[in-house]
């Protein structure tokens, strides 16, 4: 079992929509139901393009009557242009709140019953002024919390955590074939399902519209994914991400992130399944053994 710790996200940040409007406005432009955001129930959800493909993905926390979305540092501000696109004459507000919350993770070990979180996804709690969280895609990966900058990691630290430089925490939901954002999911090209979405507790089936909901559905319906995201466990020389993935002379896929004889890659289904000792998948000088994760239905 990994180690009780805490980690510290440097690449995530906050994005505040506050405003009496706030949840009609995020509902037609997200792929999960807002109005199920509480102070005791976070979300992940992700923005599309109106095709369908992957722009932005966050999780939602509420606080003091806003809605909090952890998203990705270096992609803020292009998720704050997107959303502002909508805003129109909402009244809605969008502000980055990265001076007041820091993102961070609490995982391994007890770490949910340290922080009095049953094991469900997205039940949240209030702690030390700001919020703890399940994190909803997935209990393995423990708690997410924003965390009152000044404090950073302290009040995690008397607890008993320790702190990890952000290393376990990758490797953990690497070994559980969890994507992260724009390292494993591309921009304009990704099919939420492709991910994972739909098992992560991503997408919400019996919501209203949303952009890029008809093909989502589409895809769902039809069994159009021939694609999906897997974890691989790599002997060798870890590829660089957008390395192509071959079985024999054919392309089967593409390396994403990776760390420490981890990885995730994007790879057909039908090359997997033909995959063997003989002829393995590869990827530069390295040899890829992939894993169905425990939770996903493909």
């Amino acid at each position: 079992m990994v180690e009780r710790s805490c980690a510290l996200l440097a690449d995530r940040a906050v994005l505040e929509v506050a405003g009496e409007d706030r949840c009609g406005f995020l509902q037609g432009l997200v792929s999960n139901d807002v109005e199920r955001v509480a102070p005791d129930r976070a979300l992940y959800a992700a923005m599309l393009t109106a095709q369908g493909k992957y722009l932005h993905d966050f999780f939602i926390a509420e606080i003091d009557d806003a809605f909090l979305l952890d998203a990705e540092a270096a992609r803020l501000a292009d998720l704050k242009r997107r959303l502002g696109l909508y805003r129109l004459r909402a009244k809605v507000t969008l502000g980055e709140n990265g001076e007041r919350y820091c993102v961070a993770a609490a995982f391994g070990g007890d770490a949910l019953s340290l922080l009095d979180l049953p094991a469900e996804p997205g039940a949240a709690v209030p702690f030390a002024g700001g919020v703890a969280y399940v994190d909803p895609r997935l209990p393995e990966l423990g708690a997410r919390l924003l965390l009152r900058r000044g404090a950073g990691l302290a009040p995690l630290e008397s607890l008993g955590f320790a702190v990890d430089d952000g290393a376990a925490y990758d490797r953990l939901r690497l070994s559980l074939g969890i994507p992260d954002g724009s390292r494993d999911l591309a921009v304009e090209k990704t099919i939420l399902l492709e991910a994972g979405f739909e098992e992560l507790n991503g997408v919400d089936w019996q919501k209203g519209c949303y952009i890029g909901q008809e093909l989502t559905a589409r895809t769902k319906y039809r069994g159009l994914v021939k694609k999906r995201l897997m974890p691989v466990a790599v002997e060798g020389p870890l590829p660089a991400p957008g390395t192509p993935v071959m079985l024999g002379d054919q392309e089967a896929g593409e390396m994403r992130s990776g760390r420490d004889g981890l990885g995730l890659a994007l790879l057909r289904l039908d090359a997997v399944g033909e995959a063997s000792a003989e002829t393995p998948l590869t990827a530069g000088a390295a040899r890829l053994s992939p894993k169905k994760p425990g939770w996903a239905k493909f």
